[in-house]
């Protein structure tokens, strides 16, 4: 158990500083142009969920992502005291990875967003992300199990881009972001819809894969 936290602890951490360190490289460097500073935000983004999942999918499964915890343990292929521990690791290590963040670029460690994320618009882009994150995890487990790191770093990045909320898809990396008064952030007062339209997407996905595989077993394999 401490070998697979300490994957989840590591493997939230650095996504979470990837997806918010690159937010603030990205907006110094874009001059204002917002499409360049997702497109810089993005794509380290989509290569380190590829590295993370290669490397610690073998010791924790790599969830990284309280709704994929709350999948595999309504699924049964996690028990209830680990997946408690992986959703209060991965939120824990992602707030740490904003204090990480702003200790790197020299900015003030404590910080609360300030950047409002409401709306329908909005929530209706976070049940769609995070279904099609979900859908995509348990379709490529049962597909190709060996394919499930590009796959899942292929569809986030796509997803960043395609949705009007830019696919947080994650409960963890909301609070985390609500810790950073930066171009990734999230006021606190809109972090309770976001997670509830993850939840939401990621139920939704559950059950259209049962559908979709029903009489199929999926393989175990990593996830994210």
């Amino acid at each position: 158990m401490i070998a697979r936290l300490l994957a989840e602890a590591l493997g939230t951490f650095f996504l979470f500083a990837t997806v918010m360190g690159a937010g603030v490289m990205a907006d110094n460097l874009a001059g204002g142009n917002v499409a360049v500073a997702l497109i810089g935000t993005t794509l380290p983004i989509g290569a380190i969920l590829y590295v993370i999942i290669v490397m610690l999918g073998p010791v924790s499964g790599a969830h990284f992502n309280p709704v994929v915890t709350l999948v595999f343990r309504l699924r049964g292929e996690i028990e209830n005291g680990a997946a408690l521990a992986y959703v209060i690791t991965q939120v824990a290590s992602g707030i740490l990875a904003a204090f990480a963040v702003h200790l790197m670029f020299d900015l003030p460690i404590l910080q609360v967003a300030d950047t409002p994320r409401t709306g329908i618009g909005q929530w209706a882009g976070e049940v769609v992300a995070t279904f099609g994150l979900i859908l995509t995890i348990l379709a490529t487990l049962r597909a190709r199990p060996d394919a499930v790191p590009i796959s899942v770093a292929l569809y986030i990045f796509a997803a960043c881009w395609f949705t009007s909320s830019t696919s947080f898809a994650n409960p963890a990396i909301t609070i985390a972001r609500s810790f950073t008064d930066t171009f990734t952030g999230i006021a606190p007062a809109d972090i309770p819809a976001f997670v509830i339209a993850q939840i939401a997407g990621a139920l939704l996905a559950m059950g259209v894969a049962a559908v979709l595989f029903a009489g199929g077993g999926e393989s175990a394999g990593e996830a994210a």
